[in-house]
């Protein structure tokens, strides 16, 4: 019998239970169930402990994934057994096993969700392992590559279609081969910049180290997941080597075994994690799973089987060149090591947290690319590609902060600092609750003090100086939003003096945000921009030093807030001030601040020359407002509400990264896609330190009469704490 659990229809080519795209059925095999509603029991003492055990009660799951339909197509088919075991007391059960995503990907850590009924009776999907038994009882786990697949080619852009054309110039300049594929001449010509690219860059690692694809590449990188960090020097081993180094002592692995039909199989790992590696490209994966006893080491239930769809290899993003304000296009670009004296760069990134990356936002993404495991290694193989000394991430969740992001970036010389919103209004996991993530690398700067915002905070201040208690709870219900702000002050280890710095020290104060995403509350958006800038106006008056504010403020240009970044007020006839239901931005004459702020991306309107490189950037930029035409590019929405604006009295923008194209982008419908793994694209600038020595020509913070903002300072730390006295 099939029951059907979402909408699809059979392959007529396919076997009894196996579905097209979109399905997932049960078939319940009748042979295996109680009869006549008889349940089975265990043997009971008149049984004299010879009762037969009953046969499993077992579901079969099988799904067709993308691509092609039949046996040893691009599907997934997963199988999953309860068995109901006699014998002996309380044992332990697997009720469920299934995969995370339909599409193992190389690289990315695949982690079998495993629901177990304990000796107790109770249900949970933690791991019960050898060294931490229950009852005498422990999982064991194994994972085997089919060997029985014929290998197929597959894309390097698009790895769930095959490949019908390879780009012999990647065979001559020894690019990884899984580079050279792709599925159609459109996929080859959209690619051919990033071609060039490889091409350019295998030519002169072998010219200048002689060495050779692996070392060039990274072995990682070898299997078709490589991204433009291969060859910088920065990159940490364990990223560059097969990930098949974590998944266990492999020698001591049986060569094959074979399967009841006949099937080949190799033993891979003997984990519940396992992480593909390029000898599994286009391979299908199995699954075991089974409770034992740990003295006998016997099974004691069914052995629990998923089956994977075949193996693809990472699709690799284009390649991002930085764009000198001064000249042309750069090549790739490792900053590491080229940075002037006085010269640092910054990354602002909102990189989709993960409890926002769901199916049902983004459905034109597959579900593979939208699974952490995968989005997690692209993250961090593009941003610690490019070597930035500052780094702004938004949406970083509090779990993936601690147990990913801080230890991994640790790694690579940085140290993080962690602003998570506020819990107010969100009423789920705490853990998966997103924030502000800082860092910057310790061999270049030293952190100095740490200011945090909570916009919470500022409107329990606004509306008990002003408001009634019934005024309040209902401006309160439309303030309270958990957004926070994270202001770091850092010491720069470097100078513009070269080599003598006079005995100045050199402080840059980096503000990360994210506003507001409430499109019909633009009063909450301005007033939430307003708070933080009177909060950094506070900081500029007690310390004069150079400002950048980075962040996502969803607020496009032209709107209130963004006016008020880059004119430092907002005209008293804008549109958005038409929306003030509780009064805060009234008078809107004090709707302003002092700070010389100007948006790094208006660096492209002060750019000279005429090359082709840069009049393809002009071509991306808005001429009206000197901002991109877009940072952001889902289905629904494209537009630019992702900024970096900087103190241009104390700084000046060296380079910046070329934006992209929105015909890139749609190749996929949008972002997120397999290639960019977030709703956004990142942002990174070089900025030079051009402070004067002479103070007095230097135009200051003006003080006027603001007193939103009060600071209580720690030893280390400062935190702002309240706004006592509103923005009056």
């Amino acid at each position: 019998m099939f029951v059907p659990s979402c909408y699809g229809r059979q392959s007529p080519q396919s076997p009894p239970g196996q579905l097209l795209v979109g399905l997932r059925c049960q078939r319940f095999l009748a042979e295996d169930r109680p009869k006549g509603g008889q349940r089975w029991r265990n043997p009971g003492p008149g049984d004299g402990g010879s009762a037969p055990l009953p046969p499993p009660v077992w579901n079969q799951r099988r799904a067709c994934g993308i691509g092609f339909g039949g046996r040893g197509g691009f599907g997934a088919r997963a199988s999953t057994w309860e068995g109901r075991i006699g014998g002996r007391g309380s044992m332990l059960t697997v009720l469920r096993v299934h995969l995370p995503s339909e599409i193992p990907v190389v690289g990315c850590e695949v982690t079998p969700y495993v629901l177990l009924r304990w000796p107790d009776g109770s249900i949970s999907n933690d791991d019960v392992p050898e060294s931490a038994p229950l009852n005498g009882y422990c999982m064991r786990y194994k994972w085997y590559r089919n060997l029985g697949d014929q290998k197929v080619a597959v894309c390097s852009v698009h790895p769930t279609e095959q490949a019908t054309l390879q780009c012999l110039v990647c065979l001559k300049e020894k690019v990884p081969i899984a580079k050279s594929y792709h599925c159609t001449p459109r996929c080859f010509s959209d690619a051919w910049q990033h071609h060039r690219s490889l091409h350019e860059r295998a030519k002169k690692a072998v010219n200048e180290n002689g060495t050779d694809e692996e070392e060039i590449f990274g072995r990682f990188n070898s299997g078709g997941s490589g991204s433009f960090n291969s060859g910088l020097s920065g990159i940490a081993p364990n990223l560059l080597q097969s990930p098949g180094l974590n998944n266990g002592p492999i020698s001591v692995y049986p060569t094959t075994v074979a399967d009841k039909s006949g099937e080949a199989w190799s033993e891979v790992a003997r984990s519940r994690t396992y992480t593909p590696t390029a000898d599994d490209i286009n391979h299908v994966l199995k699954f075991e799973c089974v409770a034992v006893d740990v003295e006998t080491r016997i099974p004691v239930g069914n052995v629990n089987t998923v089956l994977t769809s075949r193996v693809i290899p990472a699709p690799s993003p284009t390649p991002r060149r930085m764009v000198p304000v001064n000249g042309d296009l750069l090549g790739q670009l490792d900053l590491d090591g080229q940075t002037s004296s006085g010269t640092f760069s910054v990354l602002s990134y909102n990189i989709l947290s993960d409890a926002y990356a769901t199916s049902e936002a983004y459905s034109y993404c597959p579900t593979w690319a939208l699974s952490w495991p995968y989005r997690r290694q692209n993250l961090l193989r593009e941003i610690i590609g490019y070597h930035a000394d500052i780094l702004c991430l938004q949406e970083v969740q509090n779990d993936h902060f601690e147990e990913f992001f801080a230890p991994e970036l640790d790694k690579h010389g940085y140290q993080a600092l962690y602003k998570k919103k506020t819990l107010e209004v969100y009423g789920g996991n705490s853990n998966a609750v997103d924030g502000c993530a800082t860092f910057f690398r310790r061999d270049r700067f030293s952190h100095v003090k740490k200011y945090e915002v909570e916009f919470n905070k500022a409107a329990q201040s606004v509306t008990d100086v002003a408001m009634t208690a019934g005024q309040k709870k209902v401006a309160l219900s439309r303030l309270i939003k958990d957004n926070i702000a994270l202001i770091v002050v850092l010491e720069a280890k470097f100078s513009n003096h070269g080599t003598d710095n006079s005995g100045k020290r050199q402080l840059i104060c980096v503000a990360n945000t994210h506003i507001s995403v409430h499109h019909e509350h633009k009063d909450v958006k301005l007033w939430q921009v307003h708070t933080l800038l009177k909060g950094l106006e506070k900081i500029a008056v007690s310390a004069d030093i150079p400002m950048l504010v980075c962040g996502d403020f969803n607020a496009v240009p032209g709107s209130a807030p963004h006016a008020l970044l880059a004119n430092g007020k907002v005209e008293p006839l804008h549109p958005d001030l038409a929306v003030d239901p509780l009064g805060i931005l009234r008078p809107t004459s004090k709707i302003t601040h002092q700070l010389p702020l100007v948006s790094a991306y208006s660096s492209f309107a002060r750019m000279v020359g005429v090359s082709r490189g840069l009049e393809q950037q002009r071509r991306r930029m808005d001429a009206s407002t000197h901002e991109p035409l877009f940072t952001n590019c889902t289905r629904d929405f494209i537009g630019t509400v992702d900024y970096i604006f900087y103190t241009a009295d104390s700084l000046s923008v060296e380079s910046l990264l070329e934006l992209l194209d929105e015909e890139n982008l749609r190749k996929n419908t949008a972002i997120p896609s397999p290639e960019w793994v977030s709703g956004s694209f990142l942002h990174l600038f070089q900025f030079f330190v051009s402070l004067s020595d002479d103070d007095s020509i230097r135009p200051r913070v003006s003080t006027g009469s603001h007193q939103g903002v009060i600071l209580s300072a720690r030893v280390d730390s400062c935190v702002i704490c309240s706004f006592l006295e509103g923005l009056g």
